[in-house]
């Protein structure tokens, strides 16, 4: 008789026999397992070999991590600035402090402070309070110097207005209506204590002799000079008192005063640039003498720097050692062991350190500062030689490491360099100078402006829409009224939030309104029913041009003041500004790249998208893929397999009970025969 076998289903969803051999002892379920684990070798080599590229994949994200490392651990190295070589020491007596930036050379130089750069106060009379009635009007700030009671006006710096409503007449709504035309002055109110004690406090914006300002009042009550209403502000330094003159001065703006080595020099901000080459000074009080400035070589920084540098370099091979390692006496290999992509990355690492700058400076290898390849690869530094190097030339050790550009023209900058740029000496030469869009007026300005009548103006600027209300009243010449419209425009938020800003011109009798921006995207144009009042019914509207010229024999691409080397050149990604001079030969560029700028350069290109890194990483990646689908496939042949083992076992353990049953049966049966009786046949 037949067994009969119940079964469950495994994991894997293929049957099991769950009584497997009853009757017959058959264990078919370990007779599928083993002959499965024969049959499933294939998958686990496969899934064994997927194990170790997954393991790739991470040792190849640990090198991308080592050598991004190692480029951040330099970038302070790849410019002049970064490695800087001099510092700035101020002796006793103080009065200022120095710093050092590109193109400072050593030097000493004795220096004394006899005054400091401030700018002008004014302070109006007492009223009884913050919501006191002072006047409505027109409040027009003119900028100048102040000499003797002479007011001398700068025509550099536009005038500007500030017109009160009847609903701002108050001490604190003129407060807030002067600060909110951000005009290059501050209000603030005071309290003196007294009855009469709420002050109003006028505070230019800049330092310096040239930041004193005039205020003429258009008071609405008729009278703009007396000390009622808003002429209480009036401000005019040649004016007497009370008459004109009706704010008083508390602090007068001044320049800095100082002498350098026996040169005395006036400056209109303590913060002083262009005195020392490179040198920025801070004037911070007066002193009673002089005190010594010296610029001398910094040598600290660049040495610290080095060694960072070294112990960088050695860190990211000792990961790549670790991955790819070889062990003979276990005879056991690393995840990266024979690695091709690690091959290329020490090689292109080595012979690029291990190489020559051949631009012709004065140090061109790295051993020139100390810094030699031992037997394992890794680099070590002879902290005497470095230093021997920095006493000699600090510079030129900056210029093994850095990447530099200095141009012989004064008026032409380095203003960018991109990986591709090739060192060398490259010549100058400009076709066309940048220039900046105007609007000239046809004719000369009307100035008066009639609320309703000719006081809206519509600007495009740059390609920069605003439109502003002209302030109403009789301006009293083109420039006045040309700075307040200037001033009007570049206080708008179109303006500020673009950078757009314009400036004017009345010297030749009409209003020139010129754009900020130099290129053919600089442009200027208005519109609205004050334009015709401004620039007449036929102005001419002039768009700028950008910088043309070439850079090394090379055509370069021109944006505004910037010259942009081409792609596929020598000097490709060169920038230089070109800010003003002649047509023709401006000169030569010279452009030098040191070994750290070289270095971050490679490693750039190895971690970068698409780079050697990313490369090989997507090549295992794929590899990957391609085992996921073998081994997927292999599985659903694999269940099939075991189906069929134990579709085979099951109908053979069925046979073997059958057959066992049919021997139980028979052999009951023999014994059921009759026995014969010897002795009755004998009988």
């Amino acid at each position: 008789m037949a067994t009969t076998i119940s079964s469950t289903t495994s994991s894997t969803g293929v049957p099991t026999i769950s009584s497997p051999g009853v009757g017959s002892g058959l264990d078919v379920n370990s007779i599928v397992t083993q002959l499965m684990a024969i049959e499933q070798q294939p998958l686990t080599n496969m899934q064994n070999k997927e194990t170790a590229l997954q393991s790739q994949v991470s040792a190849y994200g640990q090198i991308k991590s080592s050598l991004s490392a190692l480029q951040t651990s330099i970038s302070g190295m790849t410019t002049l600035a970064g490695l800087q070589t001099l510092s700035a020491s101020v002796g006793q007596g103080g009065g200022l402090t120095a710093t050092v930036g590109p193109g400072a050379t050593a030097g000493s130089y004795a220096l004394g402070v006899s005054a400091l750069a401030q700018s002008q106060k004014l302070v109006s009379t007492g009223y009884t309070s913050t919501s006191s009635a002072v006047g409505s009007g027109t409040l027009t700030f003119t900028f100048g110097t102040t000499d003797a009671g002479t007011f001398t006006a700068d025509t550099a710096q536009a005038v500007q207005q500030v017109t009160i409503a009847p609903g701002q007449a108050t001490l604190a709504g003129v407060r807030d209506a002067i600060n909110a035309a951000a005009i290059g002055i501050t209000a603030t109110i005071v309290n003196d204590g007294s009855a009469n004690g709420q002050r109003l406090v006028l505070t230019s914006t800049k330092t310096g002799a040239a930041s004193s300002v005039k205020i003429d009042v258009a008071d609405d009550d008729g009278n703009a000079t007396d000390a009622a209403g808003l002429s209480a502000l009036a401000y005019d330094p040649a004016a007497a008192s009370g008459s004109g003159r009706n704010l008083t001065e508390t602090q007068a703006a001044q320049d800095a005063t100082l002498t350098i080595d026996g040169l005395t020099v006036h400056r209109a901000t303590n913060t002083i640039a262009d005195l020392v080459a490179g040198v920025t000074l801070n004037l911070t009080g007066v002193t009673s003498g002089t005190t010594s400035l010296a610029i001398a070589a910094n040598t600290s920084s660049v040495s610290t720097a080095v060694q960072s540098f070294v112990a960088a370099y050695n860190g990211l091979q000792s990961t790549l050692t670790t991955l790819t390692k070889y062990d003979a006496t276990t005879k056991t290999a690393s995840v990266l062991t024979g690695d091709s992509t690690v091959r290329m990355i020490q090689n292109q690492l080595r012979t690029l350190i291990g190489g020559s700058l051949g631009a012709g400076t004065r140090y061109d290898t790295l051993s020139d500062a100390g810094v030699t390849f031992q037997a394992d690869g890794t680099l070590s530094l002879d902290a005497t030689r470095l230093q021997s190097a920095l006493a000699a030339d600090p510079n030129a050790v900056a210029r093994l490491f850095a990447a530099a550009g200095n141009a012989t023209d004064a008026s032409v900058g380095v203003v960018g360099t991109s990986a591709n740029t090739v060192a060398g000496n490259y010549a100058v030469n400009i076709t066309q100078l940048a220039t900046q869009g105007t609007l000239t007026g046809s004719a000369a300005p009307t100035l008066t402006i009639t609320t309703g009548v000719n006081d809206t103006l519509s600007a495009v600027i740059d390609g920069i829409a605003t439109t502003v209300t002209l302030a109403p009243g009789a301006y009293a010449n083109a420039s006045a009224l040309g700075a307040a419209v200037a001033a009007k425009l570049n206080a708008t938020s179109e303006f500020t939030a673009n950078n757009v800003s314009v400036g004017v011109d009345a010297t030749g009798g009409t209003l020139v309104f010129t754009s900020n921006r130099y290129g053919s995207a600089s442009n200027v144009s208005f519109g609205g029913n004050a334009a015709g009042t401004l620039v007449g019914g036929a102005p001419v509207a002039t768009i700028g041009v950008d910088v043309a010229g070439t850079i090394g024999g090379f055509a370069a691409a021109g944006s505004g003041q910037k010259l942009t080397g081409a792609n596929g050149t020598p000097v490709e990604g060169l920038a230089l500004s070109i800010a003003s001079g002649v047509l023709g030969d401006r000169g030569s560029v010279n452009y030098s790249k040191g070994f750290a700028a070289r270095l971050s350069d490679a490693i750039g290109s190895i971690v970068g998208n698409d780079g050697l890194i990313d490369a090989s990483t997507d090549g295992v990646q794929a590899q990957i893929k391609d085992l996921d689908n073998q081994e997927a496939a292999l599985q659903r042949r694999l269940d099939q397999i075991q189906q069929a083992y134990y579709a085979q076992y099951s109908a053979l353990d069925t046979l073997i009970s059958s057959l066992k049953s049919t021997g139980d049966y028979l052999t009951q049966q023999l014994a059921n025969l009759p026995k014969f009786n010897n002795s009755n046949n004998n009988g």
